[in-house]
């Protein structure tokens, strides 16, 4: 049966499994939506700002049950640290996306468009950079000496960008219609964010399928978007590939967008079997309506060789373990291959502290299915893997893969999205740490599959170094990848929801890659090629994101309520919090 969700529904701690689907209900609740889309197009910026209010109270309000519940899912504890980063990346992250759109469309009532932060500046080869964090000064409090900017196409003037942001809010009637969510099976916020970016920034009505992995989740985001729910603006179903396969082809859905693998795109698109491969290979898609997706990547972490200091590895060993621990691994943006420079005489040192601290990480349930079965074809591939950590039924070991040899291509570390708790490492020859720099780039570029998110991890002193410091930053320029961190993970990039958040674009539908279209993106820009984040090389207080954070829980339970209604009164509180990390 498939369910389909009008109004706000009791939340409860389990979702059904549901493969079958009944037409009728998927069609009553698109047809529900369908008819309030001119009604949308009408609602004044102010409005959906009030709408937006609601919705971050309602989130507030059964935030608690939604943990329990995401956590039960997961095998976490909702009180420990670990229930501190479900938290953030699950409900934290839909509230603060809330707020930015809300403080948008208070401007665009006022102004006629996002008034962003700034400042403006142009890159070396002439494209235009928007600094779009932090948006004020509890921002600049909170995330010391950490910016985020929106980098565009070549040949944009900024007067051009601005003209251009709030395109569904200059002409909302040519913009409205009814656009399908397909959620995804990991991340909480995933699905709920993308109804946002939809509605708020694309103007469109929203249909809502949740995947059967989370569609316990369902209850919990329609009691956290029922304002949406109950004014017809959004209605949310359950059911499994079947399901999605009707709603894809509904004469009234008038775009998709799926979160997903490249193979889940293809199926939609194309569809599966020897004919969805013959209707690939001549390009005669079965869909034609639009479809945005984020899709994934085989997601590199450059470390730039430099003189690091005993503290300088631990914690960037504490990083990269974050970035893989996070989710039990199972997220689009978990790094996948470190890239070393073969030469670096900390290297071996930095990965003995890697696995020194993945040993010391307690193993995750791998919940999303068919993990072990991956875990499997990598080691099939890499029998040399290291394996660390206990395992035991319903959960994987962490699983590095050091040494993997840069001139094999083709090998499968580099091809092939792991979503398990598995990384690898590969290091590259160079004569100097600058060459280094652009032969990393190179090979994230052009071997590396997928073009979703990349980190650069650098030194201090390898930024200000007049060789290798220009070539840091021409690397940041010249990364194809829609979401870069530097010296900070890019999953930054993905929770600030003022940056944009999708694959570097230009995949056509034939190689979709990573997929194609930006959620986030809170100032509503047009022309967006990438997203970058920075960064300090060592923050003080560590991260309460980080997973050797002491007090996350606390501290994470803190940040979500001063982003609902940030306020100076809350501050203290919230820093004393963060010290104890």
């Amino acid at each position: 049966m498939t369910i389909a969700i009008r109004g706000a529904a009791a939340p409860t701690s389990q979702g059904a499994d549901i493969q079958g689907f009944d037409a009728d209900d998927l069609d009553a609740a698109v047809a529900a939506v369908a008819v309030r889309a001119d009604a949308w197009a009408a609602t004044s910026p102010a409005a959906r700002a009030a709408l937006l209010e609601q919705i971050i109270t309602d989130t507030l309000s059964i935030a608690p049950s939604w943990l329990d519940a995401a956590c039960q899912a997961k095998g976490l504890d909702p009180n420990g640290n670990d229930g501190g980063e479900e938290l953030f990346s699950g409900v934290g992250t839909f509230v603060r996306m809330a707020r930015t759109l809300k403080n948008s469309l208070n401007d665009i009532e006022k102004s006629g468009r996002p008034e962003f932060p700034g400042p403006v500046k142009e890159s070396p080869d002439g494209r235009l950079v928007v600094q779009v964090f932090p948006t004020d000064r509890f921002d600049s409090v909170l995330y010391a000496k950490t910016t985020g900017e929106v980098w565009m196409e070549p040949g944009l003037t900024r007067a051009e960008v601005e003209a251009a942001q709030a395109p569904a809010y200059k002409d909302p009637q040519a913009h409205k219609g009814v656009s399908l969510v397909l959620g995804a099976g990991n991340v909480a916020s995933l699905g709920p964010r993308d109804v946002l970016s939809k509605l708020f920034v694309e103007g469109k009505v929203v249909v809502l399928k949740a995947n059967p992995v989370n569609d316990y989740l369902a209850p919990f985001w329609a009691a956290a978007m029922k304002s949406l729910i109950d004014e017809g603006f959004l209605a949310i179903v359950e059911g499994g590939a079947e399901a999605g396969k009707h709603l894809c082809a509904h004469a009234s859905i008038a775009e998709i967008h799926v979160t997903g693998s490249d193979k889940t795109h293809d199926a939609i698109v194309f569809g599966v079997g020897e004919e969805g491969a013959r209707r690939k290979e001549s390009n005669d898609p079965l869909v034609t309506k639009p479809v945005s997706c984020e899709l994934g990547n085989v997601s590199p972490v450059i470390i730039v060789p430099g003189q690091w200091s005993d503290k300088d590895i631990a914690y960037q060993a504490e990083h990269v373990a974050t970035m893989l621990a996070n989710n039990a691994g199972f997220n689009c943006l978990t790094p996948r291959v470190l890239i070393t420079w073969e030469k670096w005489p900390q290297r071996q040192a930095f990965l003995d502290a890697l696995t020194k601290q993945l040993a010391a990480i307690p193993t995750r349930r791998a919940y999303y299915p068919g993990a072990s079965d991956r875990q499997t074809a990598f080691l099939t591939a890499h029998p040399e893997a290291l394996e660390i950590g206990s395992s035991s039924e319903g959960t994987l070991p962490w699983t590095f893969i050091p040494n993997v040899d840069a001139s094999q291509g083709d090998d499968i570390c580099f091809n092939v999205e792991a979503f398990c708790s598995l990384l690898s490492e590969t290091p590259l020859r160079a004569e100097s740490p600058a060459d280094f720099v652009d032969a990393a780039v190179s090979f994230a570029n052009d071997v590396v599959w997928g073009t979703l998110s990349a980190t650069v991890l650098a030194h201090p002193s390898s930024l200000a170094d007049p060789t290798v410091g220009p070539r840091i930053e021409a690397a940041i320029a010249d990364l194809r990848y829609g979401g870069i961190g530097l010296n900070l993970w890019h999953a930054l990039v993905f929770a600030l929801g003022t940056t944009t958040w999708g694959a570097y674009p230009g995949h056509p539908i034939t190689d979709i890659q990573s997929g194609s279209g930006v959620v986030g993106n809170a100032y509503m820009f047009e022309g967006v090629q990438k997203s970058v984040v920075r960064g300090p090389f060592r923050a003080s207080p560590k991260p309460a994101w980080f997973v050797t954070a002491k007090n996350s829980r606390a501290t994470m339970t803190k940040l979500l309520n001063f982003e609902a209604a940030p306020s100076i009164l809350k501050l203290p509180a919230l820093l004393l919090a963060a010290l104890r990390n």
